[in-house]
């Protein structure tokens, strides 16, 4: 699978011997530029103009192949060894030479298979139409994960990788070229590119790839498992062990004197998509946390997500109360939340953090939704972050995909950018987020996180608040389990929001929330370059398995859909991958300040677009030097020059021992201490 290069660190974060320093960041680069003329195309819509140009293109390109009018210049030398004196044919007086040139070239073009992995369908003398390159022949392989297409004619062979479960529609095309029936197919992806492919219909094997690519893209939708449950390679590392609630729990110092770990979930009974442990005020009686739940939209109560270690205010999580337009009332939940800001003695206050635009909290009002009134809740603060819905936010990806894939304007880009307000809704987000973390570290003061049903916006405030606040989530380990926690645990729609294995692309629950997340924290890491542990190699593989569908990590809807699918016991956990080569992931800056807090500027002249995520599909974003390996380059010198250091202060250590024995036969010599560090 294509990766892209990771990004250059800036300078490293200033810190001291504070015990909890508040870090804020300076400034950062500008968005980056495009290179070619704008695209005319509507991509994730192949209707109109867009269908009939890729006809055209089709038609063109297939008439070029019959008339054998394809380039030769990029030909490899065993490629054309192959064909020369054959013109592509077996000849009679060579069967046995023949046969073993076509085998030679049937090699070539094989697919690698991962353990479990089994091809469906090989087509020969298909072409993928490259916006950048121009059309290729090669050998196309669909097996029950992937869509394969190897050409060749290139040297190094042309080679195109695509895990079926990044497919968000196919659509076939049909031409008509030199009498031929012929077809085209677009593929329309999850990952920010389309792929075009052209084909004869010639033989019977031609009439099974459109079906066969239909059929393996979309498991769920025609009744056979997602590829997670037949990927067998076998990894060192055992991932579904990185998350454990009850150590995270005791990590942050709970169960303490205010806060209990209740097993009242533990059959999902209370909420179905909840986890089975939750972390609730020690007062509270099962009865009325049962009255809280009739109260909350799907059951979410109020429940912690994380606590200061010193001040004791915490970052509680739920829905939107059943208020309605009655101004109906819960003792039970106004009680509860009283609850939470008793157990903060810092404070006699609590903030509730309600992630909606105030408008549309209205609106769910009026439907039986709604928010806490301060009449009914007196000492809470109720604050609306003003952030958009799914629906919002899928559409500005659109927008985004639309100016970044297949060609950029130049001349329009920050204009064509701005105008997707993708990094708006960034900005936002990460506003929220600092307001949250600023209000537990600097006010000491509790909060409660909610949206409508408190799986989307909420996850990613939450999670976005606590890298923010706690050192430990910016480690590769803390952070795979923040990702377990708040977002897998806590029962954000993976499923639904991504679509996994599923062929209705228009679905409304779709929407690209953990891809925010994901670019939020990429940002920070922009501003705080030596903070984090793992590189952007590391976010980019995360994004990547969030729609291969190889691993289980992203699998399912909530807690209660994977136990029951039995996720982790036949699935493989995608940090069992990732933490069994650690190195490729690791940041050679990285510099562990504990107990730092920060605050990155969320403003639109220190936010910019992540140019190698989702523009490397591009090759002339991509940059002209192999950042990724520069970095492994510089961690291999790191780590080389830390062994020096340790060899030093073993010698210094063993003279200063030395010099002390001396010192006590000879009064008269001395010894100074040596220091060293990196």
């Amino acid at each position: 699978m294509e990766r892209a290069a990771a990004a250059a660190a800036g300078p490293a974060v200033e810190g001291g011997g504070v015990s909890r320093r508040a870090v804020r960041a300076g400034g950062a680069a500008a968005a980056g530029t495009g290179s070619r003329q704008a695209s005319t195309e509507t991509l994730d819509s192949p209707t109109g103009s867009h269908v009939e140009w890729c006809k055209q293109l089709i038609a063109a390109t297939i008439s070029s192949q019959i008339s054998g009018s394809v380039p030769s210049e990029g030909v490899s030398r065993d490629y054309r060894e192959i064909q020369d004196g054959h013109n592509g044919y077996h000849s009679e007086a060579e069967p046995d030479q023949a046969l073993r040139d076509g085998n030679k070239l049937a090699q070539m073009e094989e697919a690698p298979l991962f353990p479990g992995e089994s091809i469906k369908v090989i087509a020969k003398d298909v072409m993928y139409i490259c916006p950048f390159m121009g059309a290729v022949s090669g050998t196309l392989t669909v097996t029950d994960f992937r869509m394969y297409i190897k050409s060749v004619e290139r040297d190094p062979p042309f080679v195109v990788d695509v895990p079926l479960g990044v497919i968000s529609r196919v659509e076939k095309i049909g031409v008509q070229s030199h009498g031929d029936n012929s077809c085209g197919i677009e593929i329309v992806c999850k990952d920010m590119r389309n792929l075009r492919l052209a084909y004869k219909q010639e033989e019977q094997n031609r009439l099974e790839i459109f079906e066969n690519l239909v059929t393996r893209a979309f498991p769920v939708s025609n009744g056979l498992p997602l590829f997670a449950f037949s990927y067998k390679e076998k990894f060192a590392v055992n991932g579904w062990k990185v998350y454990d609630p009850m150590a995270e729990y005791k990590r942050q110092g709970l169960p303490n004197e205010s806060w209990k770990i209740s097993k009242i979930n533990s059959s999902y009974e209370l909420c179905d998509t909840y986890p089975a442990v939750l972390v609730v005020p020690t007062s509270v009686k099962d009865d009325d946390l049962s009255k809280v739940a009739a109260f909350r939209a799907k059951g979410r109560v109020p429940v912690l997500s994380w606590i200061h270690p010193e001040s004791q205010a915490t970052i509680t999580r739920c829905s939107q109360p059943s208020v309605g337009p009655n101004d109906k009332r819960c003792k039970e939940d106004e009680k509860y939340l009283q609850t939470i800001m008793d157990a903060n003695a810092q404070s006699h206050k609590l903030i509730i953090f309600d992630a909606r635009q105030n408008s549309v909290a209205d609106t769910n009002k009026a439907k039986g939704g709604g928010y806490e009134s301060e009449s009914a809740y007196p000492n809470a603060e109720l604050v609306f972050l003003e952030i958009h819905n799914i629906h919002v936010m899928r559409e500005s990806l659109r927008k985004l995909k639309e100016i970044v894939y297949p060609t950029i304007d130049e001349t329009r880009w920050l204009s064509n950018v701005d105008s997707t307000h993708w990094l708006e809704y960034i900005r936002m987000l990460l506003a929220g987020a600092v307001r949250i973390a600023d209000k537990i570290e600097s006010g000491k003061t509790s909060v409660v996180v909610h949206c409508s049903d408190g799986w989307d916006r909420t996850a990613q405030l939450t999670a976005l608040a606590m890298l923010m606040l706690d050192s430990y989530y910016r480690t590769i380990k803390g952070f795979e389990v923040l990702i377990e926690k708040e977002w897998i645990s806590f029962g954000h729609r993976f499923g639904m929001r991504v679509g996994h294995g599923d062929d209705d692309h228009a679905d409304a629950d779709r929407s690209p929330i953990f891809l925010q997340f994901i670019d939020c924290v990429w940002q920070m890491t922009k501003q705080f370059p030596a903070a984090f542990e793992f590189n952007e190699l590391f976010l980019i593989t995360i994004l990547d398995h969030l729609y291969s569908c190889l691993f289980g990590t992203f699998l399912c809807n909530c807690e209660k859909e994977r136990l029951k699918e039995e996720v982790s016991t036949k699935t493989i956990s995608l940090w069992s991958y990732i933490n069994s080569q650690i190195d490729e992931f690791t940041n050679p800056f990285y510099v562990n300040y504990e107990n730092h807090v920060l605050y990155p500027v969320a403003s639109l002249n220190h936010l910019e677009l992540w140019v190698n995520y989702y523009v490397r599909w591009n090759p002339r974003m991509r940059p002209q030097v192999p950042i990724h390996q520069n970095l492994k380059e510089l961690l291999a010198i790191r780590t080389e020059l830390q062994k020096k250091v340790e060899d030093l202060q073993r010698e210094a250590a063993t003279r200063s021992i030395s010099s002390s024995s001396d010192r006590g036969s000879s009064p008269s010599h001395s010894a100074t201490p040596v220091h060293t560090s990196v």
